[in-house]
């Protein structure tokens, strides 16, 4: 049975493991699954037991650069084995948004990489360069789109082209570090067009809807590990969500997300699709589970006890919600560690 309180943390409480509860986990890849080239520890394992459960298992991601494939081959040798139906894009959800209006067979200017290209091939669509004729333009993430394009793709959404970007993304994480994302370009062409373009990844709607519509489910968890993205998203979607620690989201960005940033259910890692949610019980500012006490004051966040280090995660992030809400300033949590 699925319960959630709505006090202070608004997270959700399951008696059954969540692999049981949700009939679809729609997973977020880079910092949940695997970092750069290296799987998450313990997620190859964790996601073998999930699916010996007989559970079924999505990987979408708003990156539009690589086809299904290749993302199918890079989890398979990291040791999540995976086949290209089980990989859902946000250049396959921009394509289903271009197919749904213009129909098969409509020209299509494609700004990006090869999985880009090849969704919209795969929709009935036709891929065309930026000076022939089209009656849309798609933009992703691609690592040798030139700067000559960028410009005359610009200057066309400006004379009114209508145009779909297949994420916002501001950074991307590479093998160098934090690097811009395909958000950034999104930016410029906004502010040079004056245009908002519609948008198919995370937060926004199309790619969480577009995995249902591949992958199946009725009842879908997002697992992820950004909140601006994937917890973001599920709220838009309607649908609850998992966040996962294993990636960009620390205990500041915790602490001072607002409602819409907050997810349904926390884990430290993908193990918490295999455990039950307890419930935290948040009594006089004081948020209490799994033999953790979380209080926020003025002078910041203060935990006692000792158990499980997903029950701490929950436990401060009652606190530092309920103390965000009350008081409208974000509680201090610089004084705190995380156990191991």
């Amino acid at each position: 049975m699925l319960t959630r309180t709505r006090v202070a943390a608004m997270l959700g409480a399951s008696e059954k493991p969540l692999c049981e509860v949700y009939d679809l986990l729609m997973l977020d890849l880079d910092g949940v699954v695997y970092v750069g080239g290296h799987a998450v520890p313990g997620a190859p394992r964790h996601l073998e037991d999930v699916r010996r459960r007989g559970h079924r298992l999505a990987f979408i991601t708003n990156n539009a650069s690589r086809p299904p494939k290749a993302v199918a081959e890079h989890l398979t040798e990291l040791g999540v084995p995976a086949d290209a139906r089980d990989v859902v894009t946000s250049a396959q959800a921009a394509a289903r948004l271009l197919h749904d209006r213009l129909g098969a067979g409509v020209p299509v200017v494609a700004l990006g990489a090869e999985g880009l290209v090849e969704a919209l091939a795969a929709e009935g669509l036709v891929p065309v360069g930026v000076e022939d004729d089209a009656e849309a333009l798609v933009t992703g993430y691609g690592p040798d789109v030139v700067w000559r394009d960028v410009m005359r793709a610009a200057v066309r959404v400006r004379d009114g082209l209508w145009w779909v970007a297949s994420n916002s993304d501001m950074t991307i994480p590479t093998v160098y570090g934090t690097a811009p994302g395909h958000g950034v370009m999104v930016e410029m062409l906004r502010r040079f067009t004056d245009v908002e373009p519609d948008i198919a990844g995370k937060p926004a709607r199309p790619l969480l809807d577009e995995t249902v519509r591949r992958v199946g489910g009725t009842r879908p968890l997002m697992v992820g590990d950004r909140l601006d993205t994937d917890i973001a998203g599920g709220h838009t979607a309607g649908i609850d969500s998992l966040l996962v620690l294993t990636g960009i989201t620390g205990l500041e960005e915790l602490a001072t997300a607002t409602e819409e940033l907050r997810p349904t259910y926390i884990s430290a890692d993908l193990g918490g699709l295999l455990v039950p949610q307890p419930a935290v019980d948040v009594r006089d500012g004081r948020c209490a589970v799994g033999g953790w006490e979380a209080v926020a004051r003025a002078d910041g966040i203060t935990v006692t006890g000792q158990g499980a280090v997903d029950d701490w995660w929950r436990a401060v992030a009652s606190a530092a919600w309920g103390w965000l809400d009350t008081t409208g300033s974000p509680a201090d949590v610089s004084r705190l560690s995380v156990p191991r």
